[in-house]
């Protein structure tokens, strides 16, 4: 049996548990200062803690170890990863996080639709009725 830290079941329950502080932080935090500054304050946290992560477990690599077609869709990942915080932070000092988060969570779906149709993944008719009640609940909640 896989010991619990190599399911990636865990680690993704760990990553919505982290995001829903994120968002209940963030809420807090960007109070009293402009949205676009608390996403820069976030980024050189999280860069920091990418590094000392990288060094301590010894996944430091080269850079020029990495692949052009890997370089080109990191740097894409990363503009879409920055646009996606601008977005939702601004989104945070303008509403509700208990309705934001829900909204910022359709993420869900349009991975669904996107990775159906650019990477060609199968999903069952069980999984899209998943990702239409997913849908559903965020309209509901942002309501």
């Amino acid at each position: 049996m896989k010991s619990l830290l190599a399911q990636w079941q865990v680690w993704a329950l760990l990553s919505a548990g982290f995001a829903a502080l994120t968002a209940i932080f963030a809420k807090i935090g960007v109070q009293d200062v402009a949205s676009d500054f608390a996403t820069f304050i976030r980024t050189v946290v999280i860069l920091v803690l990418a590094g000392v992560v990288l060094f301590a477990t010894g996944q430091w690599q080269a850079p020029g170890s990495v692949p052009g077609r890997t370089w080109l869709y990191l740097l894409l990942s990363g503009l879409a990863t920055g646009a996606s915080w601008l977005c939702y932070f601004r989104a945070l000092k303008l509403g509700d996080a208990a309705r934001v988060a829900p909204v910022d969570k359709l993420s869900v779906v349009f991975v669904a639709v996107f990775g159906a149709l650019l990477l060609g993944e199968k999903l069952s008719l069980l999984n899209w009725l998943g990702v239409a009640l997913i849908t559903g609940g965020a309209i509901l909640v942002a309501l």
